[in-house]
C-alpha cells in the first residue's frame, strides 16, 4: 500500500449578506471598487477558490489565481470547473460594471473552450472579461484567461440578462 501524505486547507470568509444588502444602493461599478478597495468584503466564492488581485474598469473586470494542489481533478491538472469559475467570474462581473444602481443581472449561458492544461507549475493565471454588447435586457461578455507568457489556455463568452431589482 502506497503511503500518502495528507494536507489541509482552513479559509474563512464574511456573511455575503452583508455585500448583498449594498446590491441595487449603488452601481456595479461602484460595488467592485468598494470591494477591491477592501471596503465590502469578497464573495465567499473568490475565498473558496482563492482567487486574487481583481481590477475592474467600465465594462472590463480582472482577476488572477495562482494554480494550487487543491484546485486538481483526478487527471493531476486544474478542474475545468475552477477554470470556468475564473472565466464566468470575470465575464459576470465586466457586465456588473456596466449596471447602474437599481439594476441587476444573472448569467444565462457560459461557453467554455480549454485550451492548454494548467497544474500549479503553470504559474498565476489571469482572467480579463470584457463587455462585447450590452443592450437593455442582455449583454454578452467575453473571458480570456491566460498564463505567464501571455497564452491562452481558455476562452469562454457569457450572455447576462439584466433586470431591474425590487
Amino acid at each position: 500500500m502506497t503511503q500518502t501524505q495528507e494536507r489541509t486547507r482552513t479559509f474563512t470568509w464574511s456573511d455575503p449578506a452583508a455585500g448583498a444588502a449594498h446590491l441595487g444602493r449603488r452601481s456595479g461599478l461602484d460595488l467592485m471598487r468598494a470591494m477591491i478597495a477592501g471596503e465590502l468584503d469578497a464573495p465567499p466564492i473568490m475565498h473558496l477558490v482563492d482567487m486574487s488581485r481583481m481590477e475592474a474598469e467600465e465594462g472590463r473586470v480582472a482577476v488572477e489565481l495562482l494554480p494550487q494542489e487543491f484546485h486538481y481533478n483526478p487527471l493531476g491538472t486544474v478542474h475545468g470547473g475552477v477554470i470556468s469559475t475564473l472565466l464566468d467570474t470575470a465575464a459576470a462581473c465586466a457586465v456588473h460594471t456596466t449596471l447602474p444602481a437599481g439594476v441587476g443581472y444573472t448569467s444565462l449561458d457560459l461557453n467554455v473552450k480549454f485550451l492548454r492544461p494548467v497544474t500549479v507549475d503553470t504559474g498565476t493565471l489571469r482572467c480579463e472579461g470584457t463587455v462585447v454588447q450590452r443592450g437593455r435586457r442582455t449583454a454578452l461578455a467575453e473571458a480570456r484567461l491566460t498564463d505567464p507568457a501571455d497564452r491562452l489556455v481558455a476562452q469562454a463568452t457569457s450572455t447576462c440578462l439584466i433586470f431591474p431589482l425590487p
